[in-house]
């Protein structure tokens, strides 16, 4: 979530995503190696233990935060996951950000999965095509697509009008939180809708709900959420006659490896942040939105969630399943019930 009091990069918690430099590895080829991973790898039963055992998942955007989280859990329910993005150990993205694509394939391993990184530009056409035929050839279908790409780098620029941007930085970001998508969704969605049943998630920040009452940042930061939850309710109509299933969902106040960065903490000892940012106290890790789409993927009645938007905390309460700790934080229940209306932190009936 964008929260004003962090002046964080707020995609960074699902951020959803982001991807590398051209001098990695060139699309197609395995990466693979030694690293330092940083999230905690804790399969939840709740989810249904190994329920996607013979599943395939690409999950485009995989390199850190809502991304990696995702991927890891799709590995701890026994699927395949194909993690992309542009961080690699042989090269950064302009986010210029320790995570790789490595790391999370590692830690799809290590949860009872297989993880397959591989380098891919998403803005790149030819370079997406190429990771589809190659899914294709390897494991001859796709079951789940996860949308995760973004990419900013550096700060968001806080209330900019559309005339204060600037305008490279707002083009760029469109780029790659729209046309990615769009370009990722072209290519896999034919392979994807040969196996009944198939499962695309958009991720995004907000619910439709939220953003439709709220302005999110600024001009280039509103248009690409907007962007994302109407790719989303143009795919559900375009697939829900076609045996698959088009969801928008969001996590809460993400704690991506940056968002911990900015606030001198670790997963460990996060709560020590809430001394200085006391809402922080409502936040949820990555694991917590990766585990809300284990439980889609593995609901044999995912259909029912065709074209709807929803959120990590709204699907725990539905299919059961916990963050890290333990605990269920309905971060978007809670920001328009306490935080929105001046009220002191006090998460006690939201997580």
């Amino acid at each position: 979530m964008a929260n004003r009091e962090t002046k964080m990069n707020t995609q960074e918690q699902h951020p959803m995503s982001e991807k590398g430099r051209a001098e990695a590895e060139p699309v197609g080829m395995p990466v693979g190696g030694e690293g330092d991973a940083r999230q905690v790898v804790t399969p939840d039963e709740s989810v249904g233990g190994k329920a996607l055992v013979g599943k395939v998942a690409l999950v485009a955007g995989g390199t850190r935060a809502a991304g990696r989280g995702v991927a890891v859990q799709l590995g701890a329910a026994g699927a395949t996951v194909y993690v992309t993005g542009r961080s690699t150990r042989a090269g950064r993205s302009e986010m210029d950000r320790p995570e790789t694509i490595e790391e999370t394939a590692e830690l799809v391993d290590a949860a009872g999965g297989r993880g397959i990184a591989v380098r891919v530009d998403h803005t790149k056409p030819e370079q997406v095509r190429a990771l589809v035929q190659r899914i294709e050839e390897q494991q001859g279908a796709l079951h789940i697509l996860v949308n995760d790409i973004w990419g900013q780098a550096g700060e968001p620029e806080w209330d900019k009008t559309v005339w204060e941007s600037s305008l490279d930085s707002g083009l760029r970001l469109l780029r790659l939180g729209v046309e990615t998508h769009a370009i990722t969704s072209h290519f896999a969605l034919p392979l994807l809708l040969k196996t009944p049943g198939g499962l695309v998630v958009e991720m995004t920040d907000g619910t439709d709900e939220y953003n439709a009452a709220n302005y999110r940042v600024s001009f280039f930061y509103d248009v690409a959420k907007g962007a994302v939850s109407r790719m989303a309710f143009a795919l559900a109509h375009e697939v829900r006659d076609r045996g698959a299933t088009v969801v928008l969902l969001t996590p809460g106040w993400l704690r991506s490896e940056a968002m911990l960065d900015g606030f001198g903490v670790t997963e460990e000892n996060w709560r020590d942040a809430t001394e200085k940012i006391p809402h922080f106290a409502i936040s949820e890790s990555p694991s917590y939105v990766g585990r809300a789409v284990a439980a889609l993927a593995a609901d044999p009645e995912v259909a029912r969630w065709n074209g709807k938007s929803t959120s990590s905390g709204d699907l725990a309460k539905i299919y059961g399943f916990t963050d890290l700790d333990g605990s269920q934080p309905d971060a978007w229940r809670y920001i328009v019930e306490v935080e929105a209306q001046g009220k002191p932190a006090n998460t006690a009936g939201y997580r």
